[in-house]
């Protein structure tokens, strides 16, 4: 299961109940931060989520409203004592900008901080663990900028009590067959796991599909994803702006999501300059059905 915590949807500039890009991904336990606009820790406090919790960060772009908050969250971790490791995977240039930060205000953490930069314009595979892949998704932007496709894969086979049922089997039986084992039992007959099982769930994917031009060669990465979110920073009214900022529109996004397959499409990173958000969804519905719009402070399941 993913759970996802939007911290912020709002593009450029934060305004008192509009924030920028942050979003929180819960996959089993392990929390990955992704983007982290100004005023990220403010948003994570509200949601009561612990900071030692957040291991790993993923920063698409180097614009603003995307990473402005990650200087005052790793001086928070240091203030706060934190000992285990800080993973940063971005874009090259991030670790002289926080380093820079970092050596003037004399604040060096007390912890590892360790920065992963990004360089590549092909997708590639940047994390890897405990059955949690992390891949990058290279978008269209004024900038080198980068999605993330999030995969989780159960190793755990599925029991099937259809059959378990007729046997008097004890609790680590249990754990046996999802690990893939077969099973002794007490009469000293062996019982082969595929005959109480079933194959593992599917892989769940998430793709972040951060700031960028309408884009067509990201579909095939994205394809039959189960959640997407795009960026949806304008409507077809204003497609000239979109362009020429190398942004989309929620149509656009709506064609990706079409063209990808995908489960379900979440807009976000929406221009202040409109007032009613329901014009997205009803934009976007024109070609995908399927479609919500992101909030600040609101959990998503997967």
């Amino acid at each position: 299961m993913m759970k996802l915590l939007i911290l912020g949807c709002h593009s450029a500039t934060p305004r008192e109940n509009k924030h920028t890009t942050s979003q929180l991904l819960d996959i089993n336990g392990s929390m990955f931060l992704i983007d982290c606009g100004e005023g990220t820790q403010m948003q994570l406090r509200k949601s009561k989520v612990k900071f030692s919790q957040i291991k790993n960060i993923f920063i698409s772009h180097l614009h603003g409203d995307h990473f402005y908050g990650l200087i005052g969250l790793i001086s928070t971790f240091r203030l706060l004592g934190r000992e285990s490791p800080l993973n940063v995977y971005g874009p090259k240039g991030i670790k002289e900008i926080i380093t820079l930060q970092l050596k003037f205000s004399k604040s060096w953490t007390n912890y590892p901080l360790n920065f992963h930069e990004l360089s590549s314009t092909q997708s590639e595979c940047i994390f890897e663990e405990d059955g949690i892949k992390v891949e990058t998704i290279p978008l269209d932007h004024r900038i080198y900028t980068n999605g993330f496709l999030f995969t989780s894969e159960s190793e755990k086979r599925k029991i099937n009590t259809a059959v378990t049922d007729k046997y008097n089997l004890s609790p680590f039986h249990f754990s046996q067959l999802q690990k893939g084992m077969s099973i002794n039992l007490e009469d000293g007959s062996i019982i082969k796991n595929k005959f109480l099982t079933l194959l593992p769930d599917p892989p769940l994917k998430y793709a972040y599909c951060s700031d960028t031009l309408y884009h067509e060669p990201l579909i095939e990465k994205i394809r039959k994803v189960d959640f997407l979110y795009h960026e949806s920073t304008f409507l077809e009214i204003h497609s000239e702006l979109a362009l020429k900022t190398k942004h989309s529109t929620a149509l656009q996004a709506a064609k990706i999501a079409k063209k990808a397959n995908v489960k379900k499409l979440m807009l976000g990173h929406f221009s202040n300059r409109y007032s009613d958000k329901q014009v997205f969804i009803d934009e976007a519905k024109i070609e995908f059905n399927n479609v919500i719009l992101a909030e600040d402070l609101k959990t998503f399941m997967i």
